[in-house]
């Protein structure tokens, strides 16, 4: 592609993760598709980052986020990288996806902007380098969804038809995403460079990462003790808010924990309706390993394994440097739970904190299980006072458990009306509900409609507004003994 495409899009690629040791990258082009044609684009996000709709929706720009014509500037690549899977290590690497390179928005941001699907690399291992567009409208919906919720995600700034077909059990239409992130560095790039790079190369990952996510960081003293800290910090803040809103990743791998803090790869990843600690939805997770529950205890363990890269950096004693490791990843559980009840004391519309906070949010939740009450729309109706009749609020229980609650919100120096607000600011109204995502994405696969998914859409992107148009997409669906099951299909 020439500058003048550049301009009329506007993309500014200035590409630094090619400077590291080729041991992290393999150069790789993306392989051409038949005939690409736009199904969605994030006109928001784009906005965002200096990008122009309009350019993004021409031939030009079709091309590009296609994978047949590379943008000015670009430097496609396959990044390296490892997992404990299911906590079994392997080798692993960008099977599916190729980072075009890194654009500055701008505001000076430096993002990766990566395409998924767009064929083989030499990490493929066999597969096809392909993606169906079913899951990449789920990832598009789901990330965007994560974004308005206020978590950190990776960004959706388009789907492409790829006219092509993909095989999987069936015959599935092709389509590639355009992903946008922070970066794609994972605790299993670490993991890949501990493995099989020498330890140069892994200080300069180290380096390089530190430098474009904790700058702040970059003259400490002990650098390395204090990049171990602050991405435990940035998880346990993001599993936090997983859990305070319902969300179960479905596949927590290590190569999918990014460095950054962002939440990446929306494979098998859904919302809980009934609340239980023990939801899990993905099909492959038998055993429970990444239920809803533990998603904050496999943080921890995965943070583990990436403290694990650093340590002949933390100390010259390998022993003084395990101790080290240990004493920071001990501290990853109270933290979750810092930002945790902190986070159910505001669902709560609580301002300060009292000892007996953790008991009355233990309680409720209790009740919730026995009563098998629906996690968003709970708080949803303790938020606008309207409590429906179900069996929870039907309850004696119940009743005891609103009456200490009240009191507890009438000992705080705030109003009730700004507790009310507080509640208003978090818990949302709506989430990309199980059965509303199917029902958009089978329009779009089965009947070429992509109007159920922009109206899911809308209806997403303000999720705490409380508006007239949410009440129907609060709905749970229709009551049935088939449980729901995702696929790793992103």
């Amino acid at each position: 592609m020439t500058k003048e495409d550049n301009v009329e899009i506007g993309w500014n690629f200035d590409n630094s993760y090619t400077s590291l040791p080729h041991t992290f990258f393999k150069l790789q082009l993306p392989t051409e598709v038949r005939s690409p044609k736009m199904v969605i684009v994030n006109s928001r996000l784009a906005e965002t980052l200096g990008l122009k709709e309009q350019g993004l929706q021409c031939k030009a720009g079709v091309e590009q986020l296609a994978g047949n014509e590379i943008p000015e500037g670009a430097s496609p690549l396959g990044q390296a990288y490892a997992g404990h899977q299911f906590g079994h290590f392997n080798m692993l690497g960008d099977g599916r996806a190729i980072l075009l390179g890194e654009h500055l928005t701008p505001k000076g941001e430096r993002v990766d902007i990566q395409l998924k699907g767009p064929g083989r690399t030499p990490f493929s291992r066999g597969g096809d380098g392909r993606a169906a567009l079913g899951p990449m409208l789920r990832e598009y919906i789901m990330s965007e969804a994560m974004h308005a919720l206020g978590i950190p995600t990776t960004r959706s700034l388009a789907v492409i038809a790829t006219g092509e077909e993909v095989i999987r059990e069936t015959i599935l239409p092709g389509a590639i995403l355009t992903r946008v992130a922070a970066s794609h560095i994972r605790v299993g790039t670490f993991q890949y460079g501990a493995q099989w790079g020498k330890k140069e190369e892994l200080r300069q990952l180290a380096d390089y990462t530190i430098e474009r996510h904790y700058p702040d960081i970059i003259n400490d003293h002990d650098r390395y003790l204090s990049f171990l800290k602050e991405v435990i910090k940035r998880q346990a803040k993001l599993i936090s808010q997983w859990q305070l809103v319902g969300f179960i990743h479905g596949v927590m791998n290590t190569d999918n924990m990014t460095i950054s803090g962002e939440t990446i790869d929306y494979g098998p990843c859904a919302f809980m309706d009934t609340y239980d600690p023990a939801t899990v939805f993905s099909s492959i997770d038998t055993q429970g390993r990444y239920a809803y529950g533990n998603q904050p205890y496999i943080g921890g363990w995965n943070l583990a394994r990436f403290a694990e890269t650093l340590l002949p950096f933390l100390h010259d004693d390998e022993e003084e440097a395990v101790k080290m490791a240990q004493a920071e990843i001990s501290q990853f559980t109270e933290l979750f739970y810092q930002y945790w009840n902190q986070g159910m004391r505001e669902k709560l519309g609580l301002f300060n904190e009292e000892a007996e906070d953790e008991s009355l949010i233990e309680e409720l939740l209790n009740l919730m299980q026995k009563y098998k009450a629906d996690y968003t729309n709970t708080f949803r109706s303790l938020t606008i006072n309207e409590l429906s009749n179900t069996d929870l609020f039907k309850s004696e229980e119940f009743n005891n458990w609103q009456e200490k609650w009240q009191a507890r919100r009438l000992r705080q120096e705030q109003t009730i009306e700004a507790s009310h607000q507080l509640m208003k600011k978090s818990n949302p109204s709506v989430i990309p509900r199980n059965h509303r995502v199917e029902e958009a994405l089978k329009a779009a696969e089965e009947e070429g409609d992509f109007t159920v998914m922009e109206k899911l859409l809308d209806v997403l992107s303000s999720p705490f507004s409380y508006s007239t148009r949410h009440v129907e997409y609060t709905k749970l669906p229709e009551p049935t003994t088939i449980p729901y099951r995702t696929y790793c299909g992103t």
